[in-house]
């Protein structure tokens, strides 16, 4: 059986949270392990983070608490669109933005690369995705906007012996 849902929200820092739940919501009838709905969230989590800050630069909310310029707390007018795909036990998640897009895709999923030290990010948002999915493609244009493609197959997680 194959079911489908799609979110939409405004970039903004305060629906990141929305999203990595809603998700995990999606998924809750399969009776994840607590594992697999911990690496779900972070990989969503992450992802959105990314077209939040990175692909529209809304940084409110991102900075060090109480150190926001001014500058920092308009927000550029954008959507982040979130795309769960479940077929058996495999679940598809699509993040996408119509934001800055990368130059080079390559580069900003090397762990420890960010283009905002500023608020200290660490740059491991790919690597956090690719070490907690089974899969995971990225695909952007310069001005155009960033598709993040994860697959995560659920039911691996280990048993308890005995337990029916």
């Amino acid at each position: 059986m194959k079911n489908e849902m799609e979110i939409i929200f405004d970039a903004v820092s305060d629906n990141e949270s929305f999203a990595r739940v809603a998700v995990a919501a999606f998924v809750s009838h399969l009776n994840p392990t607590l594992e697999e709905l911990a690496d779900i969230k972070t990989a969503v989590s992450e992802a959105v983070t990314n077209s939040i800050i990175h692909g529209y630069e809304n940084l409110y909310g991102y900075g060090r608490p109480g150190r926001c310029p001014a500058s920092r707390k308009e927000t550029n007018p954008g959507k982040v669109w979130v795309r769960c795909v479940l077929e058996g036990d495999l679940l598809h998640i699509r993040v996408t933005d119509q934001g800055r897009g990368m130059d080079n895709v390559e580069q900003a999923m090397e762990p420890l690369f960010t283009t905002k030290p500023e608020l200290e990010r660490s740059g491991m948002g790919f690597a956090f995705m690719e070490a907690f999915m089974d899969d995971l493609e990225v695909e952007s244009t310069p001005g155009q906007g960033t598709v993040v493609s994860m697959t995560k197959k659920l039911g691996t997680g280990g048993w308890i012996e005995g337990e029916e």
